[in-house]
């Protein structure tokens, strides 16, 4: 019943922000500039559609009405939660996490406007301006935090670890527990005045708190994002040292077989001239597995793409697995290194993970830029049964692969797709993406 009184008021509140400019002005200021704010955070789906109904919801959801002691705070999450996990994608802890805190964002400013500065113009006399200055108040509050935070915001929406996205969930519970806490304790207990008196006080403490708390999560993720972005930009920049140093050392025993050259064929003459031509042959066999003359592979032309390819051959040459690898890339590419290293680090780290624990040791990686598109396709053996996200079994889940959401997100940033299927023993990884300028917001 309760639930039935809450969608008739929601429906008259709307009809009511139709047909009066002077309610509906102000939400869609306050839309707009919370829109904007979210979508910094919010991987929104592609569409206007998706993004104009979190633009009007962002907008309805700040004047909703909310004070201590109501249950509308109540009816109000699930909507809440609803809208913006339909109108997001990605990693659904991180969507929930996002949610969660701008929930304990807006609902606060809502409160304490709806319960405080209702009560306190109501002591002034001030009853013919409350209506009015309640809703001017709101897009005025907003545009002042856009304005502040603008230039801190991410270009596109941050992208965190699975363990640090559940970290951040359990932070963002303690403002929301709270909040939910002092509106809807003193909930039909207003016979008592000292209760009441003490809701009134914890509320006028707490949601303060609570919307200082959600700013400072905001900003723990974007640290977060940061602090990530700096650890994956330093194994990119050790995997290409590594890279570098053999270079340089096959660089070394290429000068020194050349040295010895003369050398070397001198003895080769002589043992044919001895008749030892066994002995010769041998010797000929020597120099040949010499590692100066198996040289380093040339996989492709692009700088990040070859030491990452260039340093997995290596690694499955050592565990036994035949790499095959058909890779043709541009020096350039649009895609930025720490997301090419990702993206075929993780893809490879899968294969190779998995072919280990199957008879079949090879792997075959197609890669190439054709009709605006980069284009990965990684094929190997696998077990019957594979995790569903493919999740690294290494200690250091941080420095190897993290699954296939973190590349799948890697793809859809770029507005591309990234699709797996097995059958039978083969398991085979597609990614493709456009060749834009960069990643879409």
């Amino acid at each position: 019943m309760r639930l039935l009184t809450f969608l008739e008021q929601t429906a008259l509140y709307l009809i009511h922000c139709a047909l009066y400019w002077y309610w509906t002005v102000p939400l869609l200021f306050s839309g707009c500039f919370l829109c904007r704010i979210c979508s910094a955070f919010l991987p929104v789906k592609p569409g206007r559609g998706w993004r104009a109904l979190l633009f009007i919801f962002l907008g309805g959801v700040t004047g909703m009405v909310i004070w201590v002691g109501d249950n509308n705070l109540l009816f109000t999450l699930p909507v809440f939660f609803t809208v913006f996990l339909a109108c997001s994608r990605g990693d659904l802890i991180g969507r929930l996490t996002v949610t969660s805190i701008f929930f304990c964002l807006i609902m606060p400013v809502c409160a304490i406007l709806d319960t405080y500065y209702t009560a306190v113009m109501h002591h002034f006399n001030l009853d013919d301006l409350i209506f009015y200055s309640n809703k001017a108040i709101r897009p005025v509050l907003w545009g002042l935090l856009y304005l502040t935070i603008r230039n801190r915001l991410p270009d596109h929406p941050p992208q965190l670890s699975p363990k640090l996205w559940k970290l951040m969930l359990l932070l963002s519970a303690m403002p929301l527990c709270a909040m939910l806490t002092v509106v809807l304790l003193p909930y039909q207990i207003y016979y008592s005045n000292s209760v009441y008196s003490l809701a009134m006080n914890l509320g006028l403490a707490v949601l303060p708190f609570v919307f200082l708390t959600s700013l400072a999560l905001l900003w723990a993720i974007l640290v977060l994002k940061e602090h990530e972005h700096l650890e994956q930009a330093e194994r990119l920049a050790s995997l290409r040292e590594s890279y570098y140093q053999a270079l340089q050392r096959e660089e070394r025993q290429v000068r020194t077989l050349r040295h010895d050259l003369r050398n070397h064929l001198t003895a080769v003459r002589g043992l044919l001239e001895q008749g030892e031509t066994a002995k010769a042959a041998g010797y000929l066999d020597e120099m040949a597995g010499s590692p100066a003359l198996g040289g380093k592979i040339r996989i492709c032309e692009n700088e990040t793409a070859n030491a990452v390819l260039a340093a997995k051959a290596e690694a499955m040459d050592q565990t036994g697995l035949k790499g095959l690898f058909f890779i043709s890339l541009p020096k350039d590419l649009p895609l930025t290194d720490t997301d090419l290293c990702a993206l075929l680090g993780n893809a490879l780290d899968n294969a190779i993970e998995a072919a280990e624990q199957t008879k079949d040791r090879q792997i075959s990686v197609h890669c190439r830029t054709e009709k605006g598109l980069f284009m990965l396709r990684v094929e190997n053996a696998a077990p019957a049964t594979l995790p569903p996200d493919l999740p690294t079994t290494k200690a250091d889940k941080t420095a190897h692969g993290f699954g296939l959401p973190g590349m799948r997100e890697i793809a859809e940033r770029y507005g591309g797709t990234l699709e797996t299927r097995q059958q039978n023993d083969r398991f085979e990884l597609i990614a493709c993406l456009p060749l834009r300028s960069g990643p879409q917001k």
